[in-house]
């Protein structure tokens, strides 16, 4: 075990040092200024804030300096928010984000996973027809669009939840339920193709045959073994729900990192940006590097293969 979660570290670290890189060099292809956008500000005043920025030195300079941040868990100040740190910001703003993104993860996990196993188990019937037509509509509908839809319907027609407010729960209802669509969909098609396997497997036969009820074959036996294969998928989906939720939070005025985002693109903020991007590659590593681990303990024929054992 200590092995496998060194290696994923190794390259854990590599991931972000190349993301790191790149994202620097990319900032300092985009034309303009971002200080001519954020601050108006004569030649003499610009050259100054260059120099209190480090600007004014060379690119390979500013990079040693950069990374040598990162080391030290420093991403920068902002350009657009004054005397404030680039974390701060995030920090700031990175606790709505992650609630509704969560709340949207294990809502459309458990849903996906409830839908998939009755396809399976009702293989070919209406209730298979449903959940694989859900399924087909979560991942082909637009996020936002949901949203609009949950907004004007549930929101200012029935007046059930706020429609852009954040005071509370009630609050992250809407957002939670626009963003859980696709996960949804996603672990409901790969659990039932999963479990369909499963059931026609030699050790579920066996297991029917020694008289186990229909309940203990199927939770003790074909679900957990349908549910590991969708252990792979929670991590991607987690970071693609907090970095593609920037919309739906402006639908709904969340004040997560969306609009922080967007801001800074608009400003040319590359601190913010650079910083942002840093983020949720280190939280994209952090959750497949959990997700390998979990995985590993729950299969550990994972682990065997690391070790060379076949």
């Amino acid at each position: 075990m200590k092995r496998y979660i060194c290696k994923r570290l190794l390259m854990m670290v590599l991931t972000l040092f190349i993301v790191a890189t790149l994202t620097f060099f990319l900032m300092k292809m985009i034309p303009g200024s971002p200080l001519g956008n954020t601050m108006k500000l004569t030649k003499t005043q610009q050259l100054a804030v260059e120099k209190q920025y480090g600007l004014n030195r060379p690119v390979w300079q500013q990079y040693l300096s950069y990374m040598g941040g990162l080391f030290h868990g420093d991403f920068g100040m902002s350009y657009q928010y004054t005397s404030t740190s680039v974390a701060e910001l995030i920090g700031r703003r990175v606790g709505p984000s992650i609630l509704i993104s969560l709340q949207a993860l294990v809502l459309g996990v458990v849903v996906g996973i409830i839908f998939g196993s009755l396809g399976a188990l009702k293989k070919g019937t209406w209730v298979d027809t449903t959940s694989s037509t859900l399924a087909v509509i979560g991942i082909s509908f637009p996020s936002f669009i949901l949203a609009i839809l949950l907004q004007y319907y549930l929101g200012f027609k029935l007046g059930l939840f706020p429609v852009a407010s954040w005071d509370g729960f009630p609050s992250t209802v809407l957002p939670t339920i626009a963003l859980s669509a696709v996960p949804m969909a996603q672990v409901s098609r790969f659990v039932r193709t999963e479990m369909v396997e499963v059931l026609n497997s030699d050790y579920i036969l066996l297991a029917k045959a020694k008289g186990l009820s229909t309940r203990e074959v199927v939770f003790h036996h074909a679900l957990k073994n349908s549910i590991i294969p969708a252990l792979t998928l929670i991590g991607p989906l987690a970071v693609t729900l907090i970095t593609g939720s920037m919309v739906v939070e402006n639908i709904f005025s969340v004040p997560g990192i969306g609009e922080l985002f967007i801001n800074s693109v608009l400003s040319n903020d590359y601190p913010v940006i650079m910083g942002l991007t840093m983020f949720y590659c280190l939280l994209l590593c952090s959750i497949i590097l959990l997700t390998d681990i979990v995985y590993g303990l729950v299969d550990p024929r994972i682990l065997s293969e690391e070790k060379g054992e076949h």
